[in-house]
C-alpha cells in the first residue's frame, strides 16, 4: 500500500521512477542488499520482479556485513536464485547458525565461495564441496575440531580444482592446503594462541604427523599474516619448508606479516636465496629480523611492483633508494607502500642517527618522483621531523602525490617547524601527559562559532595546504609516533603512556580543522593529539565530510579530562553516513548527553569505546540501543565494576538479541585480570576492523581478496 502510495504522488507531480530506462533501474537496484531484492522489493511489480533477477544483480550476492540476514532469509533466497549465483561472500556471518551452511548446495554453478568467520565443520564441508565442481575461490576458517580424514572423494576432487585459497587457522593444522594441488594464490591467516581455554600449552608439531604436505608448484601469490605468539611462528615455518625445497617459477608476490621477533633460519635463508635467483617479484613484505642487517633487497629482483611493506624494519632511507627504487628510477608501477615503523627511511644512513633528527627532504623527494602513482601510503609510528629549509617540509612533498586514497602520517610530520619553534611544550595550556589525579584548569568554552578560530592559523599551514592538494584522500591516519593503544591484543590492558613527541606539541584545533577540506573522507583515524583544546576542528570535519564512514579518536588533548566532549556530541549530529566509531581516552564519561548526540548517527552499526577510569549510565546506554537501530555492535571497556558491566551486558543481548540475529555485546572492566579471556570470544570480523588498534593504511595489497 505503501508504494502503491508512493507511486501514486509521484505520478501526480509528473515523475515516475518506473518510466527510467532498465539501465538506469538495473544501476540503482545495485545498491540494494540482494536479500531485500530477492525477497521485497521484487513483490512489488513486474518490472522490479523482472530486472530484480537480472544476472547483473544475481551473479554476485554479498551477505558479509548485511547484519540482518537470518538462516531463514539465507535458505529462502538459495532456493530462489541459487543456480543463478556464481560469487557468493558470507565472511564475518559469525551469527548465523553451522546448518545454514548446507544451502550453499544448491548454488551447484560457484565459482567463488567466502565462508571466513562463519561456522563450518569437518562433515559439513564436505557435504557442500561435494556438490561444487566449478568452484575455483574458497575462503574458509580451521578451527579446533577440524579432521581432513573426513574429507570424501568427490569433495577432494573440488579442492583439486580450487587455484585461490584463503585459510584462517584457529589450530595447527595444514587444513585443506594439501588437497588443493592446483593453487595460485595462496593467503594464511594463524590465529592460534598460545594456550588453550583449560590452560594447557599448545604446540605447532601437531602438524607434524599429517601425510601431505602442500602443493605450491603452481603458486604466484604468497601471503600470511600472523597474530602475536610463538606457536603461529612454528606453524608458518612448517608451510614455509616446503616452499624452501622448490621455489615456484610463476612466484610474483611473497608476503608475510608477523608482529614483534620472527627470527630467520637457515630455512627461511635458503628460500630467500632461491627467490633471489629464480624469481620477479612484484610484491613484497618480511619480517623486519629477515631484513635489518641483511644484504638480501640488494639480491632480490623486482618485475613491476605494486606493493611494497616494510613495515618496523630498520631499512635507511639511502637503502630505500638504492635497493628498491633503483636509485630514483621511474616506479610508476606502485601503487602501496608501507613505511610504518621505518623510523631511518627518510635518512640517508642509519648507524649514528637519533630517531628524533630531521629527515633529509631529498630522500623523500626521490621517493616521491619515482612513485608518482602511489595511492596507499603509510609513514606512522616514526619520527619524521622536518627541517627549516623552504619547500622542503614533508607535508609539501607529499602533496604531489595526487592519486592518493589513503595516507597515514606520524603527528610529529604535520606541524610547521616555525610553529613548534615558537611553541615549545611548557605552555601553560598543556597538561603533562599521565594518567593521574583530575586536574582544574582555565579552558575556554566550546566556540559554537568555531569557523573563525580555526581560520587564525590553518589556512598558512604547510598540513592546510597537503589537505588542499589531496581533494579525493579517502583515508587518513594521524597517530602520534609513541602513541599505543591501552588494550593490545594477548597482553593485560596498558596502564600508562609515553609522552608524546615535542614536535607534536603543537598539533591540535586548527590542524583537525584543515580536515574538513576533505570531501570524499570515508575513514578518520587520530590518536595522540596533545594541543586539543576544545575540538572545534571536530565540528568542521562534521559537516564538511559528509561520506564520513568510520571515525576513530584516541588520547586527543589532556588525559585527565575529555576536552573536546562538546565539540564531539556536536559533531555527531552532523555524521549521518558513520557506522564505526571508536572512542578511547581515559575518564570518558559516556552519558546520556552523549549517547544523545551520538543517536543523531542513524547508520551507526558498531561502537567501541576504552577509557580507563571512563564511567556509563546503563539507563542511556539502553536508550541509545533502543533508538538506533542499525547497532549491531557495542563493546566498551571502561572503569566500572565487573556486576554493572554484567547487569548491562545481558540486559542489552536479553533486549535486542531477537530483533538483532547479528548482535555483538561486550562490556567488560578495561583492567580486569580476565580481559584476554573475553577478547579471544569476539569475532575475527569486529576485532580486527575496530575493537584493536591499528593502523590499516597499507596494511595489504589493494584488491588482495574480495
Amino acid at each position: 500500500q505503501e508504494v502503491v502510495s508512493e507511486e501514486s504522488e509521484e505520478e501526480s507531480n509528473g515523475v515516475n521512477l518506473m518510466e527510467f530506462s532498465d539501465e538506469i533501474l538495473l544501476h540503482i537496484l545495485s545498491y540494494v542488499p540482494c536479500t531485500d531484492l530477492v525477497l521485497n522489493v521484487r513483490r512489488t511489480c513486474r518490472k522490479l520482479a523482472t530486472l530484480c533477477l537480472d544476472k547483473s544483480l544475481t551473479h554476485t550476492v554479498l551477505l558479509q556485513k548485511d547484519y540482518k540476514v537470518n538462516k531463514d532469509k539465507v535458505k529462502q533466497l538459495m532456493r530462489d536464485i541459487g543456480k543463478e549465483i556464481y560469487q557468493l561472500n558470507m565472511a564475518g556471518c559469525y551469527w548465523l547458525p553451522s546448518s545454514t551452511i548446507d544451502h550453499v548446495t544448491r548454488c551447484k554453478n560457484l565459482v567463488k565461495l567466502n565462508l571466513s568467520g562463519c561456522h563450518v565443520t569437518s562433515l559439513r564441508l564436505s557435504k557442500m564441496l561435494s556438490t561444487l565442481q566449478h568452484l575455483r575461490s574458497l575462503a574458509i576458517d580451521v578451527n579446533p575440531g577440524f579432521d581432513a580424514s573426513q574429507l570424501s572423494s568427490e569433495c577432494k576432487a573440488t579442492l583439486s580444482r580450487v587455484s585461490e585459497l584463503k585459510q584462517t587457522l584457529y589450530t595447527p593444522s595444514y587444513g585443506v592446503v594439501p588437497c588443493c594441488t592446483s593453487l595460485e594464490k595462496l593467503l594464511l591467516y594463524f590465529e592460534i594462541l598460545d594456550r588453550s581455554r583449560e590452560g594447557f600449552m599448545l604446540s605447532g608439531q601437531l602438524m607434524v604427523g599429517e601425510s601431505n604436505v602442500p602443493h605450491y608448484q603452481n603458486l604466484r601469490i604468497f601471503y600470511a599474516r600472523l597474530a602475536p605468539g610463538y606457536v603461529n611462528q612454528e606453524v608458518v615455518r612448517l608451510y614455509l619448508a616446503v616452499l624452501s625445497d622448490r621455489t615456484p617459477e610463476n612466484l610474483h608476490a611473497f608476503l608475510i606479516s608477523a608482529p614483534g621477533s620472527f627470527a630467520e633460519t637457515g630455512a627461511t635463508k635458503n628460500l630467500l636465496d632461491s627467490m633471489a635467483r629464480n624469481v620477479r617479484l612484484d610484491a613484497l613484505q618480511l619480517p623486519k629480523a629477515w631484513i635489518n642487517g641483511s644484504g638480501l633487497l640488494q639480491h632480490l629482483k623486482f618485475n613491476n611492483p605494486f606493493y611494497f611493506s616494510f613495515s618496523r624494519c630498520t631499512l635507511s632511507g639511502g637503502h630505500l633508494i638504492q635497493r628498491v627504487i633503483n636509485g630514483g628510477k621511474d616506479l610508476k608501477s606502485l601503487t602501496s607502500l608501507n613505511l610504518s615503523g621505518c623510523v631511518h627511511c627518510l635518512a640517508p644512513e642509519s648507524l649514528f642517527r637519533k630517531a628524533e633528527d630531521d629527515i633529509d627532504s631529498s630522500i623523500l623527494e626521490s621517493l616521491v618522483v619515482s612513485c608518482c602513482n602511489l595511492r596507499h601510503l603509510n609513514l606512522s609510528a616514526a619520527h619524521h621531523h622536518s627541517s627549516e629549509s623552504i619547500g622542503n617540509h614533508l607535508c609539501q612533498l607529499l602533496s604531489r602525490l595526487k592519486h592518493l586514497l589513503s595516507l597515514a602520517l606520524p603527528v610529529c610530520s604535520i606541524t610547521d617547524v616555525a610553529a613548534s619553534v615558537e611553541k615549545p611544550p611548557t605552555t601553560p595550556n598543556l597538561v603533562p601527559q599521565t594518567f593521574g589525579r583530575k586536574v582544574r584548569i582555565g579552558i575556554q568554552t566550546y566556540p559554537k562559532n568555531s569557523g573563525d578560530q580555526a581560520n587564525q592559523k590553518i589556512e598558512s599551514s604547510v598540513f592546510w595546504a597537503l589537505m588542499g592538494s589531496l581533494r579525493f584522500l579517502e583515508t587518513l591516519e594521524i597517530i602520534g609516533s609513541s602513541f599505543s593503544s591501552a588494550m593490545p591484543r594477548n597482553e593485560p590492558a596498558i596502564r600508562n603512556s609515553l609522552p608524546p613527541c615535542v614536535r607534536a606539541q603543537s598539533v591540535g584545533d586548527s590542524e583537525v580543522a584543515a580536515i574538513s577540506q576533505l570531501t570524499y573522507l570515508q575513514s578518520l583515524t587520530l590518536a595522540q593529539l596533545p594541543n586539543i583544546l576544545t575540538g572545534s576542528g571536530l565540528v568542521s570535519i562534521g559537516l564538511q565530510c559528509q561520506h564520513l564512514r568510520t571515525l576513530s579518536l584516541a588520547n586527543l588533548g589532556m588525559m585527565g579530562k575529555v576536552v573536546y566532549m562538546s565539540a564531539l556530541m556536536d559533531m555527531l549530529k552532523h555524521c549521518k553516513c558513520l557506522r564505526d566509531l571508536r572512542l578511547e581516552q581515559p575518564y570518558f564519561c559516556a552519558g546520556a548527553q552523549f549517547f544523545q548526540a551520538l543517536s543523531h548517527c542513524s547508520s551507526l552499526q558498531r561502537l567501541c569505546i576504552v577509557s580507563r577510569s571512563g564511567t556509563l549510565q546503563s539507563d542511556a546506554v539502553m536508550s541509545f540501543m533502543a533508538s538506533c537501530l542499525e547497532v549491531i555492535m557495542c563493546h566498551m571497556f571502561m572503569g566500572e565494576s565487573l556486576t554493572v558491566c554484567k547487569n548491562l551486558q545481558q540486559s542489552i543481548v536479553r533486549s535486542f538479541q531477537a530483533e538483532r540475529p547479528a548482535l555483538n555485546v561486550v562490556i567488560f572492566p578495561l583492567l580486569h585480570e580476565d580481559l584476554t579471556e573475553v577478547i579471544r570470544d569476539v569475532p575475527m570480523r569486529h576485532l580486527d576492523e575496530i575493537t584493536l588498534f591499528k593502523s590499516r593504511v597499507a596494511e595489504e595489497p589493494p584488491n588482495l581478496w574480495w
